[in-house]
């Protein structure tokens, strides 16, 4: 089991910048990936960013060159830093984990393991 405790978000105006942090514990080793997924009122969720243990990274189309994601193994804390934000980053946002490994950011929603969600409120 991996347990996933989010901290971080809120609210900030467009153009303006917040950061996300995730800790994990329990067990992940070996092979895995960890990020972070969205979903806003009336929308499907969706991948934003993802990070693997081979430290490869993808990104939803609409946020590449704003958010970045990281992860310091030595505290297990996953991050997003989320710059130049837009109105419609607007959503929960939610850190997932799986041991299945790869850098895909499409399925990260489908991720087993995902902490308890934090909203992002961008305003124009």
């Amino acid at each position: 089991q991996v347990q996933l405790v989010q901290s971080g978000g809120g609210s900030a105006q467009a153009g303006g910048s917040l950061r996300l942090s995730c800790v994990a514990s329990g067990h992940l080793y070996g092979s895995y990936s960890m990020g972070w997924f969205r979903q806003a009122p009336g929308k499907r969720r969706e991948g934003v960013a993802v990070i693997d243990s081979d430290g490869s990274t993808d990104y939803i189309d609409s946020v590449k060159g704003r958010f970045t994601i990281s992860l310091n193994t030595a505290n297990n804390t996953l991050y997003l830093q989320m710059d130049s934000l837009k109105p419609e980053d607007t959503g929960m946002y939610y850190c997932a984990a799986d041991v299945r490994g790869g850098s895909v950011v499409s399925w990260v929603p489908d991720y087993n393991f995902r902490g308890q969600g934090t909203q992002v409120t961008v305003s124009s």
